[in-house]
């Protein structure tokens, strides 16, 4: 899948993408090819741009993880779009999770003290605050149960702590399918773990129009709960 089938929504300020499982947002000690460069190396052929071309990453998801990202076009997007996510205001994100384990209530919310272990790279839930400990804040709720017994969760993130989901879902007691660093059992067929990124909705920076992005979810997703994902695609027509 080439950059161009991952646009979920371009303008002269925003480009929002389906991001695969195992692509990486922003250059890291792995030197593979990360998407802001394969962004900047398909608008150059497409748009028949020489030199420079801006292309700010707002945000990141986890190499392992799929779904919407978005990036800036230009700096004052970007510069806008970063002051909104350090403010918590105006920038939306929703995610879907799949998990064996039920979860204690239907829906729920969560606020952890949440530490990173550099070395690990792993977050872990403190006792109780500390130095290191910065709070992490979600709400859950299930939305479908598969005929396997998995459970479909969505999760409002409301701070953007470092593995934050996976960390707090692991934390009460629901891993998340394939994520074998928070104690999943076993790993996904592709080594990528079933946490994708569905929603993002935001006030564009320069129109100061509400926007929600969509990303439709890996095919995974639609093998266990197709039924539901199918119901709710029809509601929001998003863009296969």
């Amino acid at each position: 899948m080439t950059i161009g089938d991952q646009i979920i929504y371009e303008d002269n300020h925003l480009l929002v993408l389906n991001k695969q499982g195992g692509q990486i947002t922003q250059s890291d000690k792995t030197g593979d090819v990360c998407m802001s460069d394969e962004i900047r190396a398909f608008l150059r052929v497409r748009d028949h741009k020489m030199g420079n071309i801006f292309c700010g990453v707002v945000h990141r998801l986890d190499r392992p993880v799929s779904g919407a990202v978005v990036f800036a076009k230009t700096s004052k997007a970007l510069g806008r779009l970063n002051v909104m996510i350090q403010e918590r205001r105006d920038f939306e994100k929703r995610y879907w999770a799949i998990v064996k384990n039920a979860p204690p209530q239907q829906e729920g919310h969560l606020e952890d003290y949440i530490y990173r272990v550099p070395r690990l790279n792993k977050s872990f839930v403190a006792d109780k605050p500390n130095a290191d400990s910065k709070l992490a804040i979600l709400d859950y709720r299930t939305l479908a149960v598969s005929d396997g017994g998995y459970h479909l969760l969505e999760i409002v993130l409301h701070t953007g702590r470092h593995h934050q989901i996976r960390c707090q879902l692991a934390h009460l007691g629901c891993p998340i399918k394939g994520d074998l660093k928070y104690g999943f059992p076993r790993s996904n067929n592709d080594g990528n773990i079933s946490l994708h990124s569905r929603q993002i909705a935001l006030d564009h920076p320069v129109r100061h129009e509400w926007m929600t992005f969509v990303a439709d979810p890996p095919a995974e997703f639609h093998q266990m709960f197709g039924a539901y994902i199918d119901n709710e695609n029809k509601q929001i027509s998003i863009k296969q």
